[in-house]
């Protein structure tokens, strides 16, 4: 059926721009001669994880346990829990889905380190872990070379952990100020990763992984230095309209959020359907990444979501109002996707304007 006969908020994927999404970044990875691992944070759903590895991606990338479960069980053999895994409950969920697929995940910290020795030490298979580096984005990851080393000469003492590598994630590039600085930022963060590869080298370890990535940073073809082993970028399967603003282009957004005119109460205001319950109230403040709303309307890049309560969007927009007839159907380009996806049931891939398929989002709130 025509995609606009759809009950509304609904989540909807243009199938023919994600998989040409895909396909560029494949080419850039193959061209870099890097190998491709996409953060599945993005759009939470097993079957696009399977069609990124049928594209060439050598495994994926999760942010949760949970998430990981979910794939793992859907046939996904190679995964990379992008985060620091912390606690009992979690490592001993790890140490069963070892049993049946390649799983490894981050640490910073010898406290860590410690769990996950403890917590392995009855495991037919050792813990395979990567060391992340805090490359300028303020998050986790080590930062102090001194650090460092004292967790590789930690990990020289322990019987049940195996370094497979190490991971940084530049996601300061969305605050970059244009695509000169997001240039820097890439190759600045590469180097600063490169260097503590070296030390590990230097100590007598072999890592088979140096992992790097962001989306802002991989979709202008800048270059991949000597020793980085793999990328992982996420939202580039579908982008935003905050990677819009930093591409340059529209032309790349898979995703929009399908919306109902449901009421025009004044001469200019505009409601719909869809709130914050649906799209977030996320913006980009700085940067190359910058939004203005909370959400553009497809086809009218000008024209933007200026509030939202839970369950109503308002635009106020003379011009646009007066164009508009309670129930026509509005699509929303959201400003950042990722925690988007996480709000609904189902995703809706259109062709040509029809439904060709719909998507369960089966990591959808696979929050631990």
């Amino acid at each position: 059926m025509n995609y606009k006969k759809l009950d509304t908020p609904s989540l909807l994927i243009d199938r023919e721009i994600m998989i040409d999404n895909c396909k560029f970044m494949q080419n850039y990875a193959d061209r870099k001669k890097v190998k491709l691992r996409p953060h599945t944070k993005t759009h939470k759903m097993s079957a696009l994880a399977l069609k990124q590895v049928e594209l060439g991606a050598s495994g994926i990338a999760t942010a949760k346990v949970g998430e990981a479960e979910v794939m793992a069980e859907e046939g996904l053999k190679d995964i990379f829990i992008a985060n620091e895994i912390v606690g009992d409950i979690k490592l001993s969920r790890i140490k069963k889905l070892a049993e049946k697929a390649d799983i490894s995940f981050g640490a910073d910290s010898i406290e860590q380190l410690k769990m996950i020795e403890r917590n392995f030490a009855d495991s037919k298979n050792k813990a395979e872990i990567l060391i992340e580096i805090e490359v300028g984005e303020e998050r986790s990851g080590v930062i102090k070379e001194e650090d460092y080393i004292n967790l590789l000469k930690y990990l020289k003492k322990c019987n049940n952990i195996h370094l497979k590598g190490i991971f940084s994630h530049d996601g300061h590039s969305y605050r970059a100020k244009n695509k000169k600085d997001c240039r820097e930022i890439h190759l600045t963060s590469q180097r600063r990763t490169l260097h503590f590869a070296e030390i590990a080298k230097n100590m007598g370890f072999e890592l088979e992984t140096v992992s790097v990535g962001s989306t802002p940073s991989m979709m202008f073809d800048f270059p991949i230095l000597d020793g980085i082993t793999e990328i992982r970028p996420g939202t580039y399967i579908f982008m935003d309209a905050s990677q819009a603003n930093a591409y340059g282009s529209l032309d790349r957004n898979a995703a929009t959020v399908l919306t109902t005119v449901i009421s025009l109460p004044t001469e200019e205001r505009i409601i719909t359907d869809v709130g914050a319950k649906g799209l977030t109230t996320q913006t980009r403040s700085e940067g190359f990444c910058v939004t203005k709303g909370l959400g553009l309307i497809k086809g009218n890049s000008e024209i933007y979501i200026d509030d939202v309560y839970d369950e109503h969007a308002i635009i106020y927009n003379r011009e646009f109002h007066d164009t508009l007839d309670i129930g026509d159907k509005l699509e929303i380009i959201p400003n950042h996707i990722c925690p988007v996806v996480n709000l609904y049931d189902k995703a809706y891939l259109i062709s040509d304007n029809k439904v060709v398929e719909e998507i369960e989002i089966d990591c959808r709130g696979k929050l631990r």
